[in-house]
């Protein structure tokens, strides 16, 4: 089975209000057909020599391999943290019509 244009990229955010912001700003510009907010995440990380432990929100972007980078650059730009994490996730398989929404709805 052949992958689908689609990506997800995951993000974290300090707050439910910043994930808002940064998936209404990135939906608007049409970086990411949609933005999922999950609360509630707790993340123990490795920071500046030492390990610490925050309560973030994850977001689960889907957009397109086209328009990836854009939105990564994007969201380094809008986002609070002097190193924001955003990984990208290849979409293998999904419902042919979901994936047709989703390149429909992103520039790129």
């Amino acid at each position: 089975m052949d992958e689908t244009p689609v990506v997800m990229a995951i993000v974290t955010a300090p707050s439910h209000d910043v994930a808002e912001r940064l998936v209404t700003t990135i939906v608007d510009e049409r970086l990411a057909a949609c933005g999922n907010i999950l609360p509630g995440v707790t993340s123990i990380y490795r920071w500046e020599g030492t390990v610490q432990r925050d309560t973030e929100v994850l977001i689960l972007f889907k957009t397109t391999r086209a328009a990836l980078s854009r939105l990564m650059t994007r969201v380094e730009d809008i986002h609070p943290y002097d190193v924001p994490e955003v990984l990208a996730v290849p979409v293998t398989a999904g419902l042919a019509a979901y994936a047709g929404w989703v390149v429909e709805n992103v520039n790129g």
